[in-house]
């Protein structure tokens, strides 16, 4: 099963870095919801307009420390998604944490969900308030 999880993957990935709209209708849901890193939802048709519209657009695109929990016909996959491309001309973030949502359908993955979180401290991700003035591993917030 791994091995089925492992080649969706690199499918999915490899359709959105080419903006393939027509295999990434056979990979997504219909009820599909992606969740950006700032916390805007993108139903499916919106998800696909990105790459019709050519507005966003990747020169890589790959998922890495990928690490896969199976339950009965679902999946929850974490990674980290590695990008380089823009968004209407501005640069995207070069990585994301992403929670996947896999299904199967009749034995085949498809992906339901996706979830994205930036990486602290990589280049796109928002600059984190009082970051630079505090000690490395000393929580935000004041005492415990």
């Amino acid at each position: 099963m791994a091995d089925s999880i492992d080649s969706f993957l690199d499918q999915w990935s490899a359709a959105e870095q080419a903006g393939d709209t027509e295999r990434l209708e056979t990979l997504l849901t219909d009820d599909f919801a992606g969740i950006g890193p700032l916390g805007f939802t993108l139903p499916r048709q919106a998800w696909l307009g990105r790459h019709r519209s050519r507005d966003l657009s990747y020169d890589s695109f790959d998922l890495a420390e990928a690490q896969a929990r199976v339950y009965g016909q679902a999946a929850l996959v974490t990674a980290r998604n590695n990008t380089r491309g823009s968004y209407q001309g501005h640069p995207i973030p070069e990585a994301t944490r992403v929670t996947l949502v896999l299904v199967s359908d009749a034995g085949t993955w498809r992906l339901a969900a996706i979830h994205m979180s930036f990486i602290a401290g990589t280049r796109g991700a928002p600059f984190i308030p009082g970051a630079a003035s505090r000690p490395e591993g000393q929580p935000s917030g004041g005492a415990l």
